[in-house]
């Protein structure tokens, strides 16, 4: 139902169900991660009226863990982008593991999934720091992938006088690359979700 991802390493499917509506899955060497992702496999949608809140929990210096509130998924929002490198100095939060026996081991964190009803998620309040995606991010993220998209395709561009006939390939002015990127820029600064609809 759910999968985890963090930079450089493989994307995780098999969390560990610890109860019927919990799921967890470990981070090894968790001081290393800056950012974790956490989404559904859209295999299986939350029942109607339900959500998942989504907490980091670290063993602190005591090894006792520490859970906190990073945020949550629905079947409306399926992924979500969480930093997790500022939080193991934060206090704890109000969770729904407290009861559950989860093994802690000194170098693993890890990501616990409560599934819970839409009307508890929306009265929690997930720890601030941990909120990365904001529309400031994603427009920088865009922009910059627009221009190496860009700058890529033109590194392959030759002059007409240069080509030589070959019926199996397919060219494209970069003209036409060129038009479309400023189109999208364009379209971007207006609007940074009008590729939404």
């Amino acid at each position: 139902m759910f999968g985890c991802l963090v930079a450089g390493r493989l994307v995780q499917t098999a969390a560990h169900q610890v109860a019927e509506d919990k799921f967890v899955f470990d981070l090894p060497d968790y001081e290393s991660i800056n950012h974790v992702v956490v989404f559904m496999l859209g295999t299986v949608p939350f029942p109607e009226g339900m959500g998942g809140s989504v907490y980091f929990c670290y063993p602190d210096e005591n090894g006792v863990a520490v859970w906190q509130l990073l945020g949550f998924v629905t079947n409306e929002k399926p992924s979500a982008i969480f930093k997790i490198s500022g939080l193991r100095s934060g206090k704890g939060s109000q969770h729904p593991f407290g009861a559950m026996n989860i093994p802690q081991t000194p170098s693993v964190a890890q990501i616990g999934i409560s599934v819970e009803l839409l009307e508890l998620l929306a009265q929690q309040t997930p720890i601030t720091s941990a909120a990365v995606s904001s529309v400031n991010s994603f427009t920088e993220f865009t922009q910059k992938m627009l221009d190496n998209f860009y700058n890529f395709a033109s590194s392959f561009a030759v002059t007409q006088a240069q080509m030589t006939p070959d019926p199996d390939k397919v060219f494209i002015p970069a003209s036409v690359g060129l038009k479309w990127y400023e189109n999208f820029q364009r379209r971007l600064t207006q609007n940074p979700f009008f590729w939404k609809t």
